[in-house]
């Protein structure tokens, strides 16, 4: 088995030599630019663990694991669209370096060209493969529309809230591990529970992210802390927190919700009620219950121990960060 920063590199040349068109420019330009920002490529490095965690040929993985990466992109500059965001990875986003009506067309075509680079398995697999692939992209759109709905409700329930993250974030996570798994030629059923592996490890990297949004380093989060905070995102902490508050608690959460000034105060007073309430250790209980759960699925699955350590591993990276 390679070592993670191993397949990073390769999946890292093989994005350098992707064959793009030249002409129009401003189609082709944005989808270039978009691909060479530092990125870690975590979803496409998954596709290659599946196909070598069962002895698969990783070149045969590697097209389709461009195809994961492509799409990931292509979600992420429509979602700079949508969020009207000026940065992605600290450098501009596409609509602005470019404008919208670029932003979305290079986008559609970076669809396409997932779903080309996807295809490029043997033919006994490409039905498997794509079926998959249709279905986790769908998924990721009803979850970004889920998002959005987030935005106007008033009532979301955590349910909910694990449902939106779990299309948004962790199926592609957990369809990027089944696509190499299925490219290698593995059971159905070791297939499923590597599926399930990375989806349970995307909730629990989703419900890290809520926590260190708040309560993360200041010089390791490299970014203003609270952000969710000021932007009353639905997270696992503010959702807890609405079930929890009662009383004086209760109209103090209000009160700082319906405020957009004094965003310092905000973050503290709201903080300072996170930690009354304990709903920082009942989150990392849910995330650590998702953890668990992946790792019975990794277990479960049947190859050596000493195959399954590299994912073991990466999962647990995941969990112990602090950026």
């Amino acid at each position: 088995m390679h070592a993670i920063s191993e397949l990073k590199q390769l999946v890292d040349a093989e994005i350098n030599q992707l064959a793009l068109n030249t002409t129009p420019e401003d189609l082709y330009k944005p989808i270039t630019y978009m691909l060479s920002l530092d990125a870690k490529r975590m979803r496409p490095v998954l596709v290659l663990c599946g196909c070598e965690l069962f002895s698969g040929d990783l070149n045969k993985a590697l097209m389709p694991a461009l195809g994961i990466e492509v799409f990931h992109n292509f979600t992420l500059l429509h979602d700079d669209i949508m969020d009207n965001a000026p940065l992605r990875r600290s450098k501009p986003t596409v609509h602005e370096k470019w404008n919208v009506n670029v932003a979305i067309l290079s986008g559609d075509t970076m669809f396409v060209k997932a779903c080309q680079l996807m295809m490029q398995v043997e033919d006994s697999k490409v039905r498997q493969v794509m079926e998959l692939f249709h279905k986790t992209a769908i998924e990721v759109c009803e979850g970004q529309q889920l998002d959005m709905d987030f935005e106007k409700m008033q009532n979301v329930s955590i349910e909910e809230y694990i449902h939106m993250i779990t299309n948004k974030t962790a199926v592609l996570l957990g369809a990027s591990l089944k696509t190499g798994a299925l490219i290698a030629g593995a059971s159905q059923e070791d297939a499923n529970h590597i599926y399930e592996f990375g989806k349970d490890i995307g909730v629990a990297f989703q419900l890290k992210d809520d926590i260190l949004d708040v309560f993360g380093d200041d010089l390791k989060f490299g970014k203003l802390k609270g952000g969710d905070i000021v932007a009353n995102k639905k997270t696992f902490l503010l959702l807890k927190c609405f079930e929890l508050a009662a009383g004086d608690d209760a109209l103090m959460l209000k009160k700082w919700l319906s405020t957009s000034d004094s965003q310092s105060e905000k973050i503290e007073a709201i903080t300072s009620l996170y930690q009354k309430l304990n709903v920082k250790a009942l989150a990392e209980a849910e995330m650590d219950k998702y953890f668990i759960e992946a790792l019975n699925h990794l277990n479960a699955i049947n190859v050596s121990d000493e195959k399954k350590s590299i994912l073991k591993g990466f999962a647990e990276k995941l969990m112990v960060r602090e950026v």
